[in-house]
């Protein structure tokens, strides 16, 4: 009997996930909201139903009404993709209780690994190395957050352990800054999370982001497929990505890779997974695990030919799937630009019709996008458009295949980051691979608003 899988997403991912469906042989059920008819994928999927109004809140985060639209079209499992529900344990639990297969891991683990504070308790349990820090209930009297600082050392960074997406987060330069940051940051976290417990970490100034891809069978056995670099961003949200990370030490990496693998095996991880990293001075610091698969998923695949939203689909059905180290082989060098609507200086969105557009083609070309000449992006949600995909056998090569494919891809009618993308591509620093993750805020964009 065909099985059918609902896909609780939109955009990009929605269409990437309805493409792996009928590459396996399942049956397609896409969701909408109201301000949503034109996605892509509804005219591939086998049955469409309407979730809600544009609102977010009431359609693609609203719980009952994907469940529901699972019992009316027979569904037997629930895509996630990333973003909205993906890692909500809660949403995880009610497919679980509902009779549907949540293609993820299972709500415990989301909620285990969720959890910042707990999540680095079973890191460093793994030999995953973390960033010094203080995880106990904060003290409420100066004297002993004072003492606390001074182990951890100036500058401090206060996080929200229910924090995500670079929110709940604050840098303290001094015991005054600690105390009010505390303060302000618990209040945020309480109204962005439902949860205002907080921890302290080392602040590290201008590291690398760097991330393992891992994937579990949910029985014990997992592997990993290598690293990202992913340290161009803004607002702590990432626009272009790479893999594998470049000059970085080889063996504090592979004992790192390692350590990965056995975290996701002490929790019998089960689907694709991604654990992020500071990097600095040939050091490894943990930051969390996104219990998801991941936007720049898409390099990872193309130096590895490992087809991960494949994978996630035939393990959580049950299907024929070999899960082998020893069968992964990287090979070459891939990168990533986010293509978002948005203003290349201010980063505000630009929703509107896209007039016309033109995607990029050729050999070692890869375009992910749900957008086509006459597509209204609405002003909901997202403002990703599209990911323009590059692989080649060198670094080098691969940013000048970029250029090209940047190049000949234009969209009409509304704003987007490609000429940012364009400087990006010709910035000696990126080129030479020098840049951090305060790169691109505090140092490049000066001159590109100039330019």
């Amino acid at each position: 009997m065909t099985k059918k899988v609902l896909i609780a997403n939109r955009g990009e991912i929605a269409l990437r996930a309805l493409r792996a469906c009928k590459e396996v042989g399942l049956k397609t059920v896409g969701v909408y909201s109201s301000g949503d008819q034109e996605l892509k994928h509804l005219r591939f999927a086998d049955e469409t139903v309407c979730i809600g109004p544009s609102n977010p809140l009431e359609s693609y985060l609203y719980i009952p009404g994907i469940l529901s639209a699972a019992e009316v079209t027979g569904s037997d499992a629930i895509y996630p993709g990333y973003g909205f529900l993906a890692e909500d344990h809660e949403f995880a639990e009610k497919c679980e209780g509902s009779g549907f297969k949540f293609i993820g891991p299972s709500s415990a683990v989301i909620k285990k690994m969720g959890d910042k504070i707990t999540a680095k308790t079973i890191a460093e349990k793994s030999g995953i190395p973390t960033v010094p820090g203080y995880k106990d209930k904060l003290p409420e009297n100066k004297g002993e957050l004072e003492k606390i600082a001074t182990k951890i050392g100036f500058p401090i960074m206060i996080k929200a352990t229910a924090g995500g997406g670079g929110r709940g987060m604050r840098v303290a330069n001094d015991i005054n800054e600690l105390i009010s940051g505390i303060s302000i940051t618990q209040q945020e976290a309480k109204n962005a999370f439902g949860n205002e417990t907080l921890y302290l970490e080392k602040y590290i100034e201008n590291p690398r982001h760097i991330e393992v891809q891992v994937f579990g069978d949910g029985k014990g056995k997992a592997i990993h497929l290598g690293t990202r670099d992913c340290s161009l961003q803004r607002r702590h949200q990432k626009i272009i990505e790479e893999a594998p990370a470049v000059d970085i030490d080889e063996v504090e990496t592979q004992k790192v890779l390692t350590a990965c693998v056995n975290l996701c095996e002490s929790i019998k991880y089960e689907g694709a997974g991604t654990i992020e990293f500071l990097y600095k001075d040939k050091e490894f610091f943990f930051i969390e695990m996104n219990t998801r698969i991941q936007v720049e998923h898409p390099v990872t695949e193309m130096i590895t030919m490992f087809d991960l939203v494949k994978a996630q689909l035939k393990v959580a059905l049950g299907m024929d799937f070999v899960l082998d180290q020893n069968r992964i082989t990287f090979k070459g060098h891939a990168m990533e630009c986010r293509i978002n609507a948005e203003d290349p200086v201010t980063f505000i969105p630009s929703p509107g019709k896209i007039t016309k557009m033109h995607p990029p083609g050729g050999f070692g070309i890869r375009f992910d996008s749900h957008i086509y000449s006459g597509y209204t992006v609405p002003p909901y949600y997202d403002s990703l458009l599209a990911k323009i995909i590059t692989a080649t056998n060198k670094r080098k090569s691969c940013i000048k295949r970029m250029k090209n494919a940047l190049d000949e891809f234009f969209v009409e009618g509304i704003k987007t980051n490609h000429a940012l993308h364009i400087a990006l591509m010709n910035d000696q620093t990126f080129q030479d691979n020098k840049h951090n993750i305060n790169y691109l805020e505090n140092n490049f964009m000066k001159q590109f608003e100039n330019d």
